[in-house]
C-alpha cells in the first residue's frame, strides 16, 4: 500500500472506543445473544458493499427480510444504520488511496439523489406492501444483471474514466435517474448506487473499476442522510435496529474498506462477474424463502423482463461521447 488510509484510520479511531465504551457500560454484548445473525450477515456484505455497487443493503435487506423475516422498515432502518458506518469507511479509505472516482458525477447526483430521498421516504414508502418491497428489490436488479453481462459480451466494447462532456440533456438524465434512486434509496435503504452505476456503465459506457468507487461514495452521502432522518426526523428507528446495528459495527468498519480495497486490483469484467453472481444469488434466495403467490411470481418476471428491456436499451442508446474516441476512452482492463 503506498499511501496510508489516514481519514479511514482516524474514523476508525473515533467509531471504535465510542462502541467499546458502550458496549461494556450498557451491556451491550448480550444484543448478540438474539442477534448473532447481524455480524455474520454483515461479514459478507460489508465487503460486497465496498467491492460492488450493489451496498452493504443489497445482502443485509433480503437477508433480513427473506431470513429472518423481519420487517421491511427494520431491514431498511439497519440498512441506513450499518452503511453508516461501511461504507463510510469504504469511501474514506478510497479518498485516501486516491482511488479514481468520478465527482462531477457524485455531485450531480447527490443534486437528483437527495429530494428523491426525502419525497420517497415521505410520500412512497408508506404505500408499498412487505411482499412486494422484496421481491421488486431482487427483480430489479437481476434485470440491470442481465442487460451489463449482454453488454460486457460485446468484444468491441469500449469503456470510459468518466462522463466526459456533458449537454444539458445529459444532466436533466442524471438527475432525473438519480431522483429516481434516492425514492428507490428510502424504500429499501440501498438501490440509488446501482441505479446510476446502470446508468453510467451502460449509456455512458463508464468502466466499473470507475463506476464502482463512484457509486461507494454516492450511496455514502445518501446513507448519512438516510439514517439522520429516520433517527432525528421520521423518529422510527426501531430498538432492533440499534440492537443489531451495534453487533454489526466491528465487522462493518473492516470489511467495507478491505471490499474497496480488493476492488482496486481485480479488472472491470471479474467486477462485473461478482455482480452477476451476488444478483442472481439474491434472486433465487428471494423465491426460495417468499414462496410467493402466482401473481407475485408473474410481477417479478414482469419486472425482471420489463427492466432488462430498459437497461438494454440503455446500452444499445449509448451517448455521443461514450462512442467518440477520446482521453476518457480505452480504459478496459
Amino acid at each position: 500500500m503506498k499511501r496510508l488510509p489516514t481519514a479511514y484510520l482516524l474514523f476508525f479511531a473515533l467509531v471504535m472506543p465510542i462502541w467499546l465504551v458502550y458496549m461494556v457500560t450498557q451491556n451491550g454484548f448480550s444484543f448478540y445473544n438474539d442477534h448473532w445473525a447481524a455480524p455474520i450477515t454483515m461479514f459478507f456484505g460489508s465487503f460486497v458493499a465496498g467491492a460492488t455497487s450493489e451496498g452493504g443493503g443489497a445482502v443485509a435487506f433480503p437477508v433480513f427480510t427473506l431470513l429472518l423475516k423481519l420487517p421491511p422498515p427494520v431491514a431498511r432502518n439497519f440498512s441506513f444504520a450499518i452503511q453508516s458506518i461501511g461504507m463510510t469507511s469504504a469511501s474514506l479509505l478510497i479518498i485516501s488511496l486516491k482511488i479514481p472516482v468520478d465527482w462531477r458525477a457524485i455531485r450531480t447526483v447527490a443534486i437528483g439523489g437527495i429530494p428523491g430521498l426525502l419525497f420517497g421516504a415521505f410520500f412512497i414508502v408508506p404505500l408499498i406492501s412487505g411482499q412486494m418491497t422484496k421481491i421488486f428489490f431482487v427483480s430489479l436488479w437481476l434485470s440491470f444483471a442481465f442487460a451489463l453481462y449482454l453488454a460486457n459480451r460485446k468484444t468491441d466494447r469500449v469503456t470510459t474514466r468518466g462522463l466526459g462532456p456533458l449537454k444539458a440533456v445529459d444532466l436533466a438524465r442524471i438527475l432525473v435517474f438519480a431522483f429516481i434512486g434516492g425514492i428507490i434509496t428510502a424504500i429499501f435503504g440501498d438501490g440509488i448506487n446501482i441505479f446510476t452505476f446502470c446508468l453510467f456503465t451502460l449509456y455512458y459506457s463508464t468502466s466499473e473499476k470507475i463506476a464502482t468507487p463512484t457509486s461507494i461514495i454516492i450511496m455514502t452521502i445518501h446513507t448519512i442522510i438516510g439514517f439522520l432522518l429516520h433517527v432525528f426526523v421520521l423518529q422510527d428507528f426501531q430498538p432492533m435496529t440499534f440492537q443489531y446495528w451495534m453487533c454489526a459495527i466491528p465487522v462493518a468498519i473492516l470489511m467495507a474498506p478491505l471490499g474497496a480495497y480488493i476492488i482496486n486490483f481485480l479488472t472491470r469484467e471479474a467486477i462485473a462477474k461478482f455482480l452477476y453472481i451476488t444478483t442472481v444469488v439474491q434472486y433465487i434466495g428471494a423465491l426460495i424463502a417468499l414462496r410467493p403467490p402466482t401473481v407475485v411470481v408473474l410481477i417479478s418476471f414482469g419486472t425482471v423482463v420489463g427492466g432488462f428491456l430498459f437497461f438494454w436499451w440503455l446500452s444499445t442508446l449509448r451517448s455521443e461521447q461514450s462512442a467518440k474516441p477520446s482521453s476518457y476512452a480505452s480504459l478496459n482492463s
